[in-house]
């Protein structure tokens, strides 16, 4: 097993990546407040892992209450956070009630943000099911659900008390899962570690057969990363909104299809294409920079063109980033591979050049 820690003071927490992990409780019980919990799963995984999860936490003598909720972005939405605290209520579980995000990331962001809320605040642990979530989105504290008029605008920031990735689940992760996941593994290369994208590059292939040896370290080194800009800016003041590289054209796409249409990974994939098109009209990237990027994403089975809403609703869309300020978009762009800035410098005309070039 390997351990990082993200160092948030007394809010500072575990990251536990290995195998067979879900199948160890003990992990869990030092981050327990009581010995009664939650656990949150949707109707694929649960079928998969919640039972023997389940049994694992009743055999060290926990309470737990079950709560299975339908799969997928599009119930990433208010009707479906109730049902968590619809289960919450109808076990009466109190406040020191520990949740337990059993999935991807909509249950991860769900299941925190109704821990942030439910009885104004909670315990909550990720156990995240697939590598996205395991790489991404169970680590940081972002919590949150979905808008029709924009992703995740309405939510907390709501550290966990602890993250358990479970690389051997990954083992029952579809295919298009899979390199959905890992379009935000190469995000941290492209953005901030220039070594770890050249390990990509030679090394993709392996992720794709789920070679376990190259996974966890996948992992490990995303979530370093992440950690990392984590202690430095938990709030996306500043360096953190770095991570979101691709993320305000991704976004723009899945709101603009219908939530699910895209997955979330692809989405960014896409995106990371086109800021990278957008950094090379600043001078900042070369075409030869712009092919690696379209390139490695190739590599790893990810849409390079994005979906075909049209410059101005992708624009209409966008403007409803959260990094726009005072009325100002600014986007996450590339200085150069390994090196990300937050810059409101493309124009208007540079920006649609980059959609109708890359759509």
């Amino acid at each position: 097993m390997r351990t990082l820690n993200v160092a948030l003071d007394e809010r500072s927490y575990p990251i536990h990546i290995g195998s067979g992990l879900i199948a160890d409780p003990e992990l869990i019980l030092p981050y327990l407040k009581t010995r009664r919990v939650a656990v949150v799963t949707n109707d694929v995984v649960g079928p998969l892992y919640l039972a023997p999860f389940v049994a694992g936490l009743k055999a060290q003598g926990l309470r737990v209450t079950e709560i299975v909720l339908p799969d997928g972005e599009a119930h990433k939405d208010w009707a479906t956070l109730n049902l968590i605290f619809d289960g919450l209520l109808g076990d009466r579980c109190d406040r020191s009630t520990t949740l337990i995000a059993l999935g991807g990331g909509v249950i991860g962001d769900m299941t925190g943000f109704a821990a942030a809320t439910y009885q104004r605040g909670v315990p909550f642990i990720q156990v995240p099911t697939t590598l996205l979530s395991q790489v991404d989105s169970s680590v940081g504290g972002k919590t949150a659900i979905n808008h029709p008029l924009g992703k995740n605008m309405i939510g907390a920031f709501y550290q966990p008390k602890l993250v358990l990735a479970d690389i051997g689940v990954l083992n029952t992760l579809p295919d298009r899962e899979l390199k959905a996941g890992l379009a935000e593994v190469i995000k941290y290369g492209l953005i901030r570690d220039l070594p770890f994208l050249e390990w990509l590059e030679a090394n993709i292939h392996r992720l794709l057969a789920r070679d376990p040896e190259a996974l966890a370290e996948a992992v490990e080194r995303s979530c370093r990363n992440k950690a990392e800009v984590v202690a430095i800016d938990e709030t996306e003041q500043g360096e953190r909104a770095t991570l979101n590289l691709g993320h305000t054209f991704g976004h723009a796409i899945e709101t603009g299809l219908g939530y699910g249409e895209w997955l979330h990974g692809e989405a960014v994939a896409a995106g990371a294409v086109m800021a990278a098109d957008l950094s090379r009209r600043l001078g900042w990237l070369s075409d030869a920079d712009v092919s690696r990027v379209r390139s490695i994403h190739e590599l790893a089975g990810l849409p390079v063109k994005g979906a075909a809403l049209g410059a101005d609703r992708y624009l209409e869309l966008m403007a409803h980033d959260k990094k726009v300020s005072d009325g100002t978009l600014r986007l996450v762009l590339l200085k150069q591979i390994g090196q990300a800035v937050i810059s409101a410098e493309a124009t208007q005309e540079q920006i649609r050049a980059s959609i109708e070039a890359c759509c």
